[in-house]
């Protein structure tokens, strides 16, 4: 039996004679993506199940991190990423996918005797439940009709990383929150969250898929931004 330095080389090899098939062959082997929690569990299964029904021959290690900031792509194996903000690593390639749109929620159970929020800064009242990626002691809102931008300190009395836990921690009425929109969909039309100052969203955050610069990209990259470039926007729209 060979050593795994040599197993290695030959799998390395067997890919790359892959690749060299070129664009009109139909991709094979192992592609490698790094996936949000929240996007890769729900709205990105569809599209990568398109993707391997389209090219039977690939399988795909779909790999959930929220922190999708990989210090080395090749030195891990991965092929591509998939990161919802904005991208600080120059050095990738970034192809813009789309927005998610950002919108204020809460709870009915949490607005029981209290005035319900007539403008923005009627928020900085509330408790209050923050994703610490992107918001921590203060958020900043802006008016979708005049554009004007409004700053509003909170409290928060809790906080997360996770959107799943802030959904969660928002439908106990723990506090006011500012989600995707497309999470929070389904809540709002049963009722369970309401809809706050819909005039009033936060930036809209950017989802880019994200590879290393290379002099040459295999066919099963190549293939799989092609189906994500087309089935995302409307995904992360909501």
């Amino acid at each position: 039996m060979g050593s795994p330095g040599a197993y290695d080389l030959l799998a390395s090899w067997a890919a790359f004679e892959s690749d060299l098939r070129g664009v009109d062959e139909e991709p094979e082997g192992i592609l490698r993506v790094v996936v949000p929690h929240a996007f890769g569990q729900e709205r990105l299964v569809k599209p990568l199940g398109d993707y391997l029904k389209r090219y039977p021959r690939m399988t795909v290690e779909w790999l959930l991190h929220d922190d999708s900031a990989i210090q080395d792509f090749i030195a891990a194996g991965i092929d591509c990423a998939i990161q919802v903000g904005e991208v600080a690593d120059s050095a990738l390639v970034a192809i813009k996918l789309g927005e998610v749109p950002r919108i204020v929620v809460a709870a009915p159970s949490l607005l029981d005797g209290l005035a319900v929020p007539e403008e923005a800064m009627d928020l900085a009242g509330f408790p209050w439940v923050a994703l610490r990626t992107y918001y921590r002691n203060e958020i900043q809102l802006q008016n979708v009709l005049t554009g004007k931008v409004q700053r509003i300190p909170i409290s928060p009395r809790m906080s997360t990383d996770s959107l799943y836990a802030l959904r969660s921690a928002a439908l106990q009425g723990l506090g006011v929150a500012i989600g995707s929109a497309w999470l929070l969909a389904s809540d709002l039309a049963s009722g369970q969250l309401l809809h706050l100052l819909p005039q009033w969203q936060a930036e809209p955050l950017p989802v880019n898929l994200v590879y290393p610069y290379a002099r040459f990209y295999p066919a099963r990259l190549r293939h799989f931004v092609e189906i994500m470039r087309a089935a995302v926007p409307s995904i992360v729209a909501g």
